[in-house]
């Protein structure tokens, strides 16, 4: 081979080598290796997470094909020095520069968290922890101490009031203090100069708004009734008649399975026995919808002053204007209950 050909065979061999070299870094940063062939899959980087655990968290979850190419496209892109904690969807068939490139910018992927139907506290906290990196006893701490909750204008027995039953996007590393500021924003959105307005017009505070709400959410479940039924007790708190509501009754003997109120719960010895006490009692005893606190803001006006349970069990409820008309229909609902067996 002369000196030529010599020359033709190394410039062959370091273009070879070149496209090699270039082939194999295009494979190692755009060919999928992450959820081959499978669905989109979240992963949960907890805090101080470091890259080798990181790594293992991978393998683990058979999320990751090839360990090595990773690594090195997170080396290359400076990745591995800087985790960043949240939740991240690892999409099917993700390449390593992606990946990286998402984690490393931090891009979150948020959770949904939806909370109702709660009735205590330690309902709502354990609910949130489900869908979050802290723990329930991190936020329990939080809405136990009267100094921190005194900032957002509440205090330990009405706090709840300040949590709007709803579906919200959140992070899933977000920090207890971070939540609890997330959802004052919400409650501030919700109370608008309109709602305060409509508030003040019954003589009410947002929080006894709630309260009230709170109590009318437990006596019916029916949209088109709420209205009416905040009506009466509006009007018992007009006329300084105590409010003799059967869920705050409940809500103080704390045994839910109560269907039937009986006058040994009328002697609890409770702020939120409304039979013994006047006047709202101190907090909610229940989170109340957003539908809920519309219709109490949006009170029926009505001479109305007493209710009770339908006979007919349909959820809906007789209302009456004296106390004869009301004795009239407790009777015929407790024959209605009597019939059905239910004691308690």
């Amino acid at each position: 081979m002369n000196k030529g050909q010599w020359k033709i065979a190394i410039v062959a061999g370091l273009l070879l080598t070149a496209i090699s070299v270039i082939f194999y870094t295009y494979q190692l940063f755009y060919t999928a290796n992450l959820q081959l062939g499978k669905e989109d899959k979240a992963i949960f980087i907890a805090e101080k997470t470091t890259f080798p655990q990181l790594l293992e968290l991978l393998k683990k979850e058979q999320i990751i094909h090839e360990v090595v190419s990773f690594a090195f496209v997170a080396k290359v892109l400076s990745y591995q020095e800087h985790v960043k904690a949240g939740r991240y969807i690892i999409k099917k068939n993700m390449s390593n520069l992606a990946a990286v490139r998402m984690l490393r910018a931090g891009l979150q992927a948020p959770v949904e968290l939806t909370f109702n139907n709660v009735r205590l506290m330690s309902d709502f906290t354990e609910r949130v922890a489900e869908e979050v990196a802290f723990k329930k006893d991190e936020l329990d701490k939080l809405l136990k101490d009267q100094n921190f909750v005194k900032k957002y204008g509440f205090d330990t027995t009405n706090i709840m009031a300040m949590f709007l039953p709803n579906t919200y996007q959140i992070y899933w590393n977000i920090k207890p203090e971070a939540f609890v500021e997330r959802m004052h924003k919400e409650y501030k959105k919700f109370w608008n100069d309109e709602r305060l307005k409509q508030a003040k017009n019954l003589n009410l505070t947002p929080i006894e708004v709630s309260v009230l709400a709170s109590i009318v959410q437990a006596e019916t479940q029916k949209q088109d009734e709420k209205p009416r039924v905040a009506g009466v007790y509006l009007n018992r708190l007009r006329k300084k008649i105590r409010l003799e509501a059967d869920p705050t009754l409940v809500f103080a003997a704390k045994d839910f399975t109560i269907k039937r109120v009986l006058d040994v719960h009328k002697k609890i010895d409770s702020p939120y026995n409304t039979y013994k006490y006047a006047g709202l009692p101190p907090g909610t005893i229940n989170m109340p919808t957003e539908n809920t606190l519309k219709a109490t803001l949006n009170a029926e006006k009505h001479d109305y002053i007493f209710f009770c349970a339908k006979e007919d069990f349909s959820g809906y409820h007789n209302f009456a204007v004296n106390y004869s008309d009301h004795l009239k229909n407790a009777r015929i609902y407790q024959r209605a209950l009597d019939v059905k067996g239910i004691k308690k």
